[in-house]
């Protein structure tokens, strides 16, 4: 989808979800955003520490706020989980396991955390998930930093927790184009969803 404004491309998640039926074809969708901090359903203004020049949008994913920019890929999961016999917490775990295989292919070590869904480099964060369930479709998604102005995050606690420190791939020397990363994530959560 190319560099999107967030709230249009969540609107049109919303209505694809709203009106998809039991026949429905699943879709994964890849965006980057422009520069956004979401709040999750629950998320806390406290979270934003400083007031910037970047939007906040309140948002009715699960979790806290996270940011959004350039360099960022994002991946919607727009799928029947009734249909592919799967619950949440399995959803996550594929998500997590997709990025943690994606980058175990570049040679890093990286890890998900039970108690903070995501995906952590040495206890820096390098992957978040936020999701949303409405009859039996997803939607929302994982966001992967991958080349991107870290700076914004400064800003916030991320996914509500102080002192969290936020990484991506090309702080690891490893620079990768937009469409390959997207390629090699998506083909592991196909492979854990559909064979």
């Amino acid at each position: 989808m190319g560099l999107q404004h967030y709230e249009p491309v969540w609107r049109a998640m919303q209505d694809f979800t709203q009106q998809r039926g039991a026949e429905t074809p699943d879709e994964l969708w890849v965006v980057e955003h422009y520069p956004v901090y979401t709040l999750g359903l629950t998320g806390k203004r406290e979270h934003l520490l400083s007031v910037t020049d970047i939007p906040v949008i309140q948002s009715d994913r699960g979790g806290q706020v996270t940011y959004h920019g350039p360099g960022q890929l994002v991946i919607y999961i727009l799928i029947d989980l009734k249909r592919l016999g799967i619950d949440l917490r399995k959803l996550v775990t594929i998500l997590e396991q997709a990025m943690i295989n994606t980058l175990a292919d570049y040679g890093i070590a990286a890890y998900a955390k039970a108690e903070a869904p995501g995906v952590y480099i040495e206890d820096k964060k390098i992957g978040s998930i936020g999701l949303r369930i409405k009859n039996t479709g997803c939607y929302h998604g994982l966001s992967f930093n991958n080349d991107m102005d870290l700076q914004a995050f400064k800003h916030i606690n991320p996914c509500g927790f102080s002192h969290l420190e936020i990484t991506q791939l090309s702080d690891f020397n490893i620079k990768v184009e937009f469409n390959d990363l997207s390629t090699q994530i998506i083909h592991f959560i196909k492979a854990a969803l559909y064979s």
